[in-house]
């Protein structure tokens, strides 16, 4: 039987990769792992990598490409959801996200999940989630 073993990266598209690419480094921790462009296609590529667990993310600016503000009610993606080890550590995430000055709501949802919903600088949702029947 065929099987997949991980997801290996996600790619979003972005308007600005130098925009983008500092604050997913300053804010989520990624380290910038490797960069491409492609002229004759107008692609830029940044990889980012999350300390650690080998997850990336690349970011990807298509030059000649519309620029409609992103919304998760399209097809395609709705949001990326990063996972954290306790409540303690989700805590922490909300202080970042405050003292980078970024807009979050924390909800629970479904029951036993708190999650922490934000946007990044193109307005995609990112949310990072914890297990709330963890006591930590």
């Amino acid at each position: 039987m065929a099987r997949l073993a991980r997801v290996h990266h996600l790619a979003l598209t972005v308007t600005d990769v130098d925009r983008s690419v500092p604050w997913y480094v300053r804010v989520l921790g990624f380290e910038v792992a490797a960069r491409s462009e492609d002229v004759e296609f107008g692609l830029r590529r940044v990889e980012l990598h999350a300390p650690g667990d080998g997850f990336s993310v690349v970011l990807v600016e298509h030059a000649y490409a519309e620029r409609p503000p992103f919304n998760e009610r399209h097809t395609g993606l709705d949001h990326v959801a990063f996972a954290v080890a306790s409540c303690a550590e989700l805590g922490r995430w909300e202080r970042k996200l405050a003292d980078h000055g970024v807009g979050y709501n924390a909800v629970e949802r479904p029951p036993g999940r708190t999650v922490v919903v934000f946007r990044d600088p193109d307005g995609i949702q990112l949310e990072i989630l914890a297990d709330t029947t963890d006591p930590a």
